[in-house]
């Protein structure tokens, strides 16, 4: 598709798995795993595939989607946690390698009623916004993201109701 379209202009990234919630030492080296690939090879991979693009343009803009828990934790979502804050580490190394005019930021999306909410918090899910209600008022901040936000970790909590 970018040879037919070209580079894009902005790259975001969403890939998230949810462990199932427990401690540390009782989560299945396999969900552990699925986790790893999910979470943090699934962001290097779409990366490797459009950035060289965005590079060789010397424009766009590269958005990593972390967590609240990729700048701090809670009990039994570690592996969440691990997850989120390699992509905050991920993402400012990246920011330090891309040429003038381009950016990568680590955002905070902030609580948003999803499956993976309800899977881990079914009865306090319904208190956070939607999917469709967030986007609406938090896509016009992901519009805004540009080169002179390059390396920041930026958050849309402002956006929650």
């Amino acid at each position: 598709m970018q040879k037919t379209l070209g580079a894009p202009d902005i790259l975001i990234n969403n890939a998230a798995l949810m462990n199932n919630p427990a401690p540390l030492w009782q989560v299945p080296a396999r969900e552990f795993s699925d986790m790893m690939d999910v979470n943090l090879k699934g962001v290097a991979n779409a990366i490797r595939a459009f950035v060289p693009a965005m590079v060789a343009r010397k424009r766009g803009v590269i958005v990593n989607l972390s967590s609240g828990w990729g700048r701090g934790v809670d009990k039994n979502v570690a592996p969440y946690c691990a997850t989120k804050w390699a992509i905050e580490g991920l993402t400012k190394a990246l920011a330090l390698e891309l040429p003038a005019g381009m950016a990568a930021v680590p955002l905070n999306p902030g609580v948003i009623n999803t499956d993976m909410l309800r899977q881990c918090w079914p009865r306090g899910a319904s208190a956070y916004p939607s999917p469709q209600s967030w986007a609406e008022k938090a896509a016009p901040f992901i519009l805004g993201i540009g080169p002179k936000h390059n390396g920041q970790s930026l958050s849309v909590r402002e956006f929650e109701d």
